[in-house]
């Protein structure tokens, strides 16, 4: 080998008395040893047989030499050896089976980073012999319950970096410094020491310590912004011989550890109380050793709902993984046209949607929306000029039809509902299962991404009644072209401040003339959009995301006769809190026409009775907070109002749809649920069936 080669290790097998590196490379030409990159097979190096052990890799007082995306192992000896190496570096190396990594005798500069070193004969990683400069970054380190299960021992090698590792042993040390290992910097790792990482370690906790620093290896050592685990009864610290339980007695007696927690690494998002998981968000991203992305290639990643509190950014997570347990979070915006098919709007020309047809729609890099990261979007849509009676299926982009509806139509009518939809190569699809042609229109509400504001349900709560009156000083109807503000800020538990955006379910009531109604953020103009379409004398309603501005929302009833207006609320959003969304979907889950079979029992067909309530099983969703469904009245016998709430409430002063007799209607809503349930309550003197379609789930 010369300076400047590369050894390309095409994937498979290779059983090897030992890979020993003699000849250097140069800092400007390194000679290196490559396999495939992840995920495109392994390069698996075995040192020796049962008999006859070898390491897999030893370097042999060779410097400027690199080895990557290899999977190493040996029988009882060290997979890896750095025998006096100099400027040798280690990236996605995997070692199992023998006894770890062995980094001795004055070796320098030697850094093992992104490896996995797992199911081995002894410590994970031993830097000794007087080794200098040895960084260790961002490695998976799970050594076993061998006869020396310790993580990594660095015994009389100064100036070590243990960095940004994730160390679980099974009752045994952690971290372990000893001998003249001074000037060592130790940030930024998780180390558990429990028993199969969750169960204590009984007899076996004396020695499973997370930090060990003899007295010998404290000088200019520095340890901060680690997290040790507490769940196998051992001390958390043996700093200079004394042992402490805690950081607030480890930080007060040597300084250290100031920014450390002693906390389970197992933490997962368990609801509204559950304690912030100090693992996310809080590394110190100046730490030396520090790499641009995690283990697995990715970078910095923020959970929204966990404060930032490293340095930097704060957005560096501790141990070698990234968080990406989180889902999207919502950016109101609009409300503003993205698709009118009369007009040319979303789609090339002006034309009805046929029978049977399928309008793709680009919405990603439309209207604002960003052109990448866009999870789901938030749509007012509404159906016009139908020939034929039919429904409305919105869902991905290039996945097949499924069984739900988001709009059902008679001939002729003009009706909308609020649509959240997964979007699939920045696109979502619109089906028309009619036989005849229908306009569509969609008015964008908001969209979902990696960034923006979290929902908080609430309610369902009145903060509008004109007829009572609610919301407005005096009960009088909404005059014929006329607006109302309504403020929404500090009421019915709406924070005083800090809201971007309210859901509500809007109904018109008794209008006088055929019109429609925009709810838009106060203090502008109403907007060529519209929320709700009704023919005169029909209560009808719908939900409503809109933006809040100046604590108010603003509601312009665009008909030439009067109209009450009612909003319920259904929640609100705002920079901090603990939900996010997840866009699933849309699927059915329940239809009372047909027997149901779910993880809560079987529902035989049959209808909603007059006045009766049914409990709908959504689903075992761990942390599950609020739903996003469809909700479609089919059939009834006489006309009535029907209420969507959490399992065992009360059912609320409140609507969700109303409807006439023989009438087929759907309405959007979010509604909490409890016991992994939700409660509809049939509101009328007839039966009913209902069915429902999920869209997406809000958790913790």
């Amino acid at each position: 080998m010369l300076p400047g080669q590369t050894v390309e290790i095409a994937a498979g097998g290779y059983v090897e008395t030992a890979v020993t590196v003699t000849r250097s490379g140069t800092a400007e030409a390194p000679i290196t040893f490559r396999g495939p990159a992840r995920n495109h097979g392994n390069a698996n190096i075995t040192g020796g047989a049962p008999n006859f052990p070898t390491s897999a890799i030893v370097v042999q007082g060779a410097e400027h030499i690199r080895f990557e995306n290899l999977t190493v192992g040996s029988y009882f000896k060290p997979v890896v050896v750095v025998d006096g190496g100099h400027d040798v570096s280690f990236t996605g190396v995997q070692g199992s089976g023998g006894s770890g990594v062995h980094i001795t005798n004055g070796s320098d500069r030697v850094v093992f980073a992104t490896g996995n070193l797992h199911h081995l004969g002894g410590p994970a990683f031993r830097v000794d012999g007087g080794s200098t400069g040895t960084v260790l970054t961002t490695n998976l380190v799970t050594p076993g319950s061998s006869a020396d299960g310790t993580g990594i021992v660095v015994d009389g090698a100064p100036n070590t970096v243990v960095v940004s590792n994730s160390v679980q042993t099974e009752c045994f040390p952690g971290i372990v410094l000893s001998g003249a290992s001074g000037g060592a910097v130790v940030e930024n790792n998780t180390v558990n020491t429990a028993q199969s990482a969750t169960q204590a370690c009984g007899g076996n906790a004396a020695r499973a310590t997370a930090l060990t620093v003899a007295q010998s290896a404290t000088g200019a050592t520095k340890a901060d912004y680690n997290l040790a685990d507490p769940t196998s009864g051992g001390s958390a610290y043996s700093w200079a011989g004394a042992p402490y339980a805690g950081q607030p007695a480890f930080t007060a007696a040597t300084g250290q550890g100031a920014h450390d927690f002693v906390e389970p690494t197992t933490l997962t998002r368990k609801g509204p109380d559950a304690p912030v998981y100090h693992m996310v968000d809080s590394a110190d991203e100046t730490a030396p050793g520090m790499l641009a992305a995690d283990n697995w290639g990715t970078p910095a990643t923020d959970d929204p709902t966990v404060p930032n509190t490293g340095t930097g950014s704060g957005t560096r997570d501790r141990g070698a993984y990234e968080s990406l347990n989180f889902g999207s979070l919502f950016t109101p915006a609009g409300p503003t046209r993205l698709l009118d098919t009369r007009s040319a709007v979303g789609v090339p020309s002006a034309q009805a949607v046929p029978a049977w047809g399928t309008v793709d729609l680009q919405v990603a890099g439309a209207a604002g929306i960003p052109a990448s990261g866009v999870t789901a979007v938030t749509m007012n849509v509404t159906v016009t000029d139908p020939q034929q009676e039919g429904h409305l299926t919105v869902y991905p982009h290039g996945d097949v039809t499924p069984e739900a509806s988001n709009l059902n139509w008679t001939a002729g009518r003009t009706i909308p509902n609020l649509v959240t939809v997964p979007v699939n190569d920045g696109k979502v699809s619109f089906f028309n299962a009619s036989g005849g042609t229908v306009h569509l229109i969609a008015d964008l509400a908001g969209y979902y991404g990696p960034k923006g504001d979290l929902f908080h349900p609430q309610g369902p709560a009145r903060l509008l009644d004109t007829r009572a009156p609610i919301g407005v000083p005096s009960a009088q109807a909404v005059p014929a072209w006329g607006t109302v503000d309504l403020q929404v800020a500090g009421a019915a538990g709406i924070p005083a401040t800090g809201v971007t955006a309210v859901t509500m379910n809007v109904t018109a009531v008794d209008p006088q003339q055929e019109g429609h109604l925009t709810v838009y953020p106060h203090g502008g103009a109403a907007p060529d959009a519209s929320n709700l379409n009704w023919p005169a004398g029909r209560t009808i309603p719908n939900l409503v995301t809109v933006p809040v501005k100046d604590g108010k929302v603003s509601f312009y009833n665009a008909s030439g006769g009067t109209v009450h207006l009612i909003a319920d609320l259904a929640g609100y959003y705002a920079a901090e809190g603990r939900l996010t969304y997840y866009a699933v979907g849309p699927s059915r889950i329940m239809d009372t026409r047909e027997v149901t079979h779910s993880e809560g029992g079987e529902r035989p067909a049959g209808a909603v009775a007059a006045w009766g309530t049914l409990d709908v099983y959504v689903g075992d969703v761990p942390n599950l907070a609020a739903v996003v469904l469809n909700v479609t009245v089919t059939e009834p016998g006489d006309e009535g109002h029907l209420t969507v709430y959490p399992h065992g409430d009360a059912a609320p002063n409140a609507s969700n749809l109303n409807f006439l007799s023989g009438e087929t209607i759907a309405n959007q809503v979010v509604v909490p649920v409890k016991d992994g349930r939700i409660s509809l309550y049939n509101a009328s003197n007839a039966p009913v069936h209902l069915v429902v379609d999920v869209s997406g789930l809000q958790v913790y």
